[in-house]
């Protein structure tokens, strides 16, 4: 597969973008029940899409990351935080999630910011390895953060200086 096309999400990729991240949902990197009908919209004022960058295979939408604030203080705008990733099943180890990664890095360093930052589920080994090579490093860990299915599972912080 060629190296995904790197694009800024449009209004009109709200429908493929809400099937896609609801055929990845998974207790490995979901907090939020598995979603149900009626499904609500994939863009929000929380998620426009101005916020989110799609990767394109061909004719269709392979991924997406979704950037944000991870506070609505002021003090802290100079921060930009990843709020969701998703790379398609069919697309699933060709560099997808690779390029969206480096796409926010570079997205979050023309929006001005000094720091991207992200938070993954302690089990989500395969995300973690992807974060680490892409130069982010742990910043913290919330121990028995969440629990997933029965299991009490950490939540890592991690960050990374631009």
């Amino acid at each position: 597969m060629p190296t995904p096309h790197i694009r800024s999400a449009r209004l009109d990729d709200e429908e493929e973008l809400g099937l896609l991240d609801r055929a990845v949902w998974s207790p490995l990197h979901a907090v939020m029940p598995e979603p149900q009908p009626p499904y609500p919209p994939f863009f929000s004022e929380r998620h426009p899409p101005e916020d989110c960058l799609v990767a394109e295979a061909g004719d269709r939408l392979a991924g997406y990351v979704h950037l944000g604030f991870p506070t609505p203080v002021e003090a802290n705008r100079h921060v930009r935080q990843i709020q969701g990733l998703a790379v398609g099943e069919h697309t699933r180890g060709r560099g997808v999630g690779r390029a969206l990664v480096r796409a926010a890095v570079d997205e979050a360093r023309r929006r001005g910011a000094r720091r991207l930052t992200l938070r993954v589920l302690a089990h989500n080994v395969a995300a973690r390895g992807l974060y680490e090579s892409e130069g982010f490093a742990v910043e913290g860990i919330l121990p028995e953060e969440f629990l997933l299915d029965g299991k009490y599972v950490d939540d890592v912080l991690m960050g990374h200086a631009l």
